[in-house]
């Protein structure tokens, strides 16, 4: 007996149907399962675990020989996800309920050897991609029912074993669809996390993270150890506004594709804040497998990925970052096809101003010299540097400073600044075709557009593009930043002082600082 499940499967961070067809003949003495269709080991090993599932949940495995398509058959199936729609399919085939039901359900989870169903990476692409398909329910595990139900576009059930999935599809017993409540789960603020009113001065550092936070701009902190780099990188998502709905899914498909989303998170309401060690390499930090899953920078899209000792990272690892940064995206090609992950993220980095780490404090001495300290700056390199908006010196704090209670300003308070700020950008250019959301996103026509200068200005940039050498990206880049210093201000105009203030971020154009 012929019967047919449907089930997805993940490429790139988009889902496609796969129909799962088993033919049961009954011919022959001896009983043969064949898994065809471009399976890996994880599919093919499926007809150990389906068949063991089966007997322990009280079915009759189909006696003789079975054979189980998976088509598409030309693309290449991973994972354990097919476990359950392939033992549905053969309890159908076996007269075990009516096949037809299983035409509006799709179905994804691993089995264990006693029936339970295990959770598995994928549920919520999974379920937006069936709910575009035109299908009316998915049948999933339990620990990933709420996730799917974010997708709010069909009846999302979760089952805990296989016996439980079979009941569903008989029409019997009393599962219910599982409703979560998307807006309300955007709409919470969480309050716990590093906040800036545990820093003790660094007061302008806390100005240049204000600034990178109101424009989405790249940031760089140098300075000595024990000066607090970390501490403010940090505390980055805390000043950053709140997930859009639409960010919010996006962010939780990706991370639920790469299998980090916690047990209980239906969604990710919080900006992502990943900091990768810097023994990591181009795969990890790219996205990688022969087919591939994101990587860091992907996990951090809509957030931060902080980096630090940013010199210590391997040289070609960094090289990788300087394609994303630019487009927002990563394209990944490998010989089944070519996969482009979403990668707009803040880069946050941190480093010493040389290898013993004390140039420049006044607290101790620098031993390096002058060629040591260039040695080790070149580490990193022009173009990714020039990428880079921001770059913060910060000082070692003095005695009364360190040994004082807090006086800056609250995480709160500073977001709302930066909220304002966002505001601006947001009616800057909702009508326009070049798709920025924040000043940091502009390309050269808006920039013309959107960064009218007075005289004044003027003069300061002239000065300034003379004395630091500025590349046309610096220059752009110097320009996006006074725009949102501007933006801050509440100004329609770029001035002078916001154009002094941006040249002051680019510490490293300077011959030594």
């Amino acid at each position: 007996m012929l019967a047919k499940a449907w089930s997805a499967a993940i490429q790139g961070v988009e889902a496609f149907t796969v129909e799962i067809e088993v033919n049961a003949t009954g011919a022959g003495n001896e009983t043969l399962i064949t898994v065809v269709g471009l399976p890996d080991t994880a599919v093919r090993e499926s007809r150990e675990r389906v068949w063991s599932a089966m007997q322990n949940s009280g079915f009759f495995p189909p006696h003789g020989r079975t054979t189980i398509n998976l088509a598409p058959a030309d693309v290449r199936k991973e994972g354990a996800a097919f476990d359950l729609p392939i033992a549905l399919g053969m309890v159908a085939a076996t007269n075990g309920f009516s096949p037809e039901r299983l035409g509006s359900t799709l179905c994804l989870g691993e089995l264990a050897l006693d029936g339970a169903v295990r959770p598995v990476r994928g549920a919520l692409p999974v379920a937006l991609h069936a709910g575009r398909m035109g299908f009316k329910s998915l049948l999933l595990p339990v620990a990933n029912a709420a996730e799917a139900a974010v997708a709010q576009s069909l009846d999302v059930y979760g089952v805990r074993s296989l016996a439980e999935a079979v009941e569903f599809l008989r029409g019997e017993g009393n599962l219910a669809p599982v409703q979560v409540d998307v807006r309300t789960l955007c709409a919470e603020e969480s309050t716990c996390g590093p906040d800036f009113a545990d820093i003790k001065g660094q007061e302008s550092a806390r100005r240049a993270i204000e600034v990178a936070a109101a424009g989405g701009h790249n940031l760089l902190f140098i300075g000595p150890p024990g000066t607090g780099k970390t501490m403010l990188a940090q505390r980055m998502p805390s000043v950053l506004p709140p997930l859009s709905l639409a960010e919010a899914l996006e962010v939780t498909k990706i991370h639920s594709i790469a299998g980090v989303l916690g047990p209980s998170e239906a969604l990710v309401t919080k900006r992502p804040f990943r900091a990768p060690h810097h023994t990591v390499s181009d795969a990890g930090l790219l996205g990688g497998l022969s087919v591939p899953r994101p990587g860091e920078i992907s996990l951090a899209h809509s957030g931060v990925l902080f980096l630090d000792e940013l010199p210590e990272f391997k040289r070609n690892v960094l090289e990788v970052l300087r394609q994303p940064l630019e487009s927002g995206t990563v394209t990944i090609s490998r010989a089944i096809g070519s996969f482009t992950f979403p990668a707009n993220f803040m880069l946050v980095a941190a480093m010493n101003p040389c290898q013993c780490g004390h140039y420049g404090n006044f607290q101790r001495q620098c031993r390096c010299s002058t060629g040591q300290i260039l040695n080790y700056r070149s580490r990193v390199s022009g173009p990714l540097l020039d990428r880079i908006d921001l770059h913060v010196e910060v000082a070692p704090i003095s005695e009364a400073e360190l040994m004082g209670r807090p006086r800056g300003e609250s995480s709160a308070a500073i977001r709302e600044r930066v909220r304002r700020a966002r505001l601006v950008q947001t009616v800057r250019f909702q009508d326009e075709d070049g798709g920025a959301r924040c000043n940091a996103e502009m390309g050269p026509a808006q920039i013309e557009r959107h960064c009218a200068l007075d005289e004044a200005g003027k003069a300061v940039l002239r000065l300034a593009i003379h004395d630091l050498n500025l590349s046309a990206r610096a220059y752009h880049r110097l320009l996006r930043v006074a725009r949102t210093i501007a933006d801050l201000e509440g100004v329609e105009e770029i001035g002078s002082s916001h154009i002094t203030e941006a040249v002051q971020y680019r510490t490293l154009d300077r011959q030594m600082w």
